[in-house]
């Protein structure tokens, strides 16, 4: 990431300045919440994305900058709304929001965050970005509806669990991508190959946090391990073990995710029956497949340094461990 960091310096730079500007509100509370969420240590994946695919098709005006900050406000904001659903306690190592200040804070300061982007987009003035970014904000919704209703369900397969990674999760990749693509004026193809690119990485992204869930230290990747599962949700890990496993294992591995309260006897033996049946080993390596598939689609983009940039963030996708 060194080299992507270096690259991006001043713009990260300029975005974080532009974060500041935008929670500007007569109440303080708002920007008291958006300021605690924004500096807890998010990578920045997604204005990385916009800002070096703006770089890769040209562009040299300033409303990268803007838009850059409207991504992570979009997923500032759902990140808000995901702990009030899940009654999360941590975030990135750290007390959520709402441990701080309540739910009823968090989804007020989500909904701010949220009309902020929509006001920052219309200010642009780019309709087809402006476009991009509202129905990937609306797929959203729709990927936290089906993640809602896919909870504790053992008969979810992985065709449907990657249709709820690919709303949920990489669609704002993918429009992030995308609408770099557009301020650089770029041919449709070369738009579509950038996007194709924000959505592969984006799935593989979320495959290595389910990877990460399994096996991380809590002060390493800032949950405890198997937080997914307390939540009631069915990753790739379990997915594939579910395929895999006897059906007395799997019959035990309903019963205990339909519990309310999960005991820590039953977390370690679900932990331990997805390390049995190579669940981890299995997850990363879809997530590398669908690296090489997304680096496959710059492959008709000149060399220069924003393309080295967004191949080598895509392999720190599935280097990383936290």
């Amino acid at each position: 990431m060194d080299f992507v960091l270096t690259l991006l310096n001043d713009d990260i730079r300029r975005v974080e300045e532009q974060f500041r500007e935008d929670l500007t509100s007569r109440v303080p509370l708002i920007r008291k919440v958006g300021e605690y969420v924004l500096a807890s240590g998010g990578k920045r994946v997604r204005p990385m994305m916009l800002l070096l695919s703006a770089q890769l098709t040209g562009y040299q005006g300033n409303a990268h900058i803007g838009l850059a900050s409207v991504v992570e406000f979009i997923h500032t904001a759902t990140l808000l709304h995901d702990d009030v659903v899940d009654s999360a306690v941590l975030r990135r190592g750290q007390d959520s929001a709402n441990a701080v200040w309540g739910n009823e804070a968090s989804v007020l300061v989500g909904d701010f965050l949220f009309a902020k982007s929509f006001s920052i987009m219309v200010r642009e003035g780019n309709l087809d970005i402006l476009r991009t970014l509202s129905d990937a904000t609306t797929q959203m919704a729709e990927g936290e509806v089906l993640q809602l209703i896919s909870t504790s369900d053992v008969e979810l397969d992985e065709e449907h669990y990657i249709e709820v990674v690919r709303n949920k999760t990489a669609v704002l990749l993918s429009a992030a991508s995308r609408s770099g693509a557009i301020l650089g004026g770029c041919s449709p193809e070369e738009e579509e190959a950038l996007a194709a690119y924000g959505m592969d990485l984006g799935i593989a992204f979320q495959f290595m946090d389910d990877a990460l869930d399994y096996i991380a230290d809590q002060a390493e990747f800032g949950k405890e391990c198997g937080h997914d599962l307390l939540e009631g949700k069915v990753t790739l890990p379990l997915i594939h073990t579910l395929n895999n496993c006897t059906n007395e294992e799997r019959q035990k591995v309903a019963a205990i995710v339909e519990q309310e309260v999960l005991p820590d006897e039953d977390l370690q033996y679900v932990v331990l029956l997805i390390h049995s049946y190579d669940g981890i080993g299995y997850t990363r390596e879809r997530a590398k497949t669908l690296i090489e598939s997304a680096k496959s689609h710059l492959s008709g983009f000149s060399d220069c340094p924003a393309k080295e940039a967004m191949l080598r963030l895509a392999d720190y996708i599935v280097s990383r461990n936290h």
